[in-house]
């Protein structure tokens, strides 16, 4: 079969998220992108021209790790984000960012959240990324996790090129999942070390987008409607009278459920589980 879905990339960087897309088959065009001197918020779409959206908005302002204040571009080019995937009146999308980035509600649009790592998909690094895949249909993402057997590695971080005692180039790269002597030649060594940090590992991105793929062309495929999923947001699915999958995702409903603020800006509701103070957000 055929895949004729056309996909509009945003915040693309050096496109790691979308070769998992183009490895499966979709059509990736990718939107004014700011590594090429390009701004989203000055970017239109007609409506009905792209099938799906995807891409992963700039995630400082909710990163555990963050040593200084939000900015508020963070929440800024969520709402450009959003507005965008309204504007192209796109089938489904795809969010990708850090566990700790708000919880999207966009009108017409059924949302199913999860975390995945390169641990899940057999690799040894384990940087978790926290995905939100949209549909006007509810459809439900069946992501099929393989845990890693062995010693995990540290995880790809943007700021490793800046630090001490770094990994080599290629190193971080074959980590990342990208192939023996992948380099960036027109950056120079902490730009290339941010821009590879900043991806989405291939083999995540390749599981995701199959997921998507399959869901999309499957004649029975998941859905709201015959699926139940954790509580907690990981995307596992659940049976019967089961509320979360695992212990791990009980403490995390309930750690959820303690910090919940709920902040509207446009016509879009994000839930910020403590990530932001409020007075850094437009209630």
């Amino acid at each position: 079969m055929i895949n004729s879905q056309l996909v509009l990339s945003l915040f693309s960087g050096i496109g790691l998220l979308d070769s998992g897309f183009e490895s499966n088959g979709f059509c990736v065009v990718r939107a004014p992108e700011k590594i090429l001197g390009g701004d989203v918020r000055n970017f239109h779409c007609s409506k009905g021209f792209f099938t799906g959206i995807i891409g992963g908005p700039p995630c400082q302002d909710f990163s555990r790790l963050r040593r200084t204040e939000p900015t508020g571009e963070g929440l800024e080019l969520l709402g450009e984000f959003c507005r965008i995937v309204l504007e192209s009146d796109c089938d489904w999308f795809l969010m990708e960012n850090v566990p700790g980035v708000p919880s999207l509600e966009i009108d017409g649009y059924h949302i199913q959240r999860f975390d995945l790592s390169p641990l899940h998909v057999g690799h040894k690094q384990s940087r978790l990324r926290h995905f939100q895949f949209g549909s006007k249909t509810g459809l439900i993402l069946n992501i099929k996790r393989m845990d890693f057997e062995g010693v995990a590695e540290p995880c790809v971080t943007a700021t490793e090129g800046s630090r001490i005692g770094k990994r080599s180039f290629q190193e971080f790269c074959e980590l990342q999942g990208l192939p023996a002597g992948y380099d960036l030649p027109e950056l120079h060594k902490v730009a290339k070390y941010r821009a590879v940090g900043n991806g989405v590992h291939a083999a995540v991105s390749n599981e995701v987008s199959r997921a998507i793929l399959e869901a999309l062309t499957s004649e029975n495929p998941f859905t709201i409607f015959n699926s139940k999923l954790c509580a907690c947001g990981c995307g596992r699915f659940v049976f019967g009278k089961q509320v979360t999958a695992n212990q791990t995702c009980r403490k995390r409903l309930s750690r959820k459920r303690d910090g919940l603020i709920t902040v509207k800006y446009q016509n879009v509701t994000c839930d910020l589980t403590g990530v932001i103070e409020p007075k850094f957000v437009t209630v």
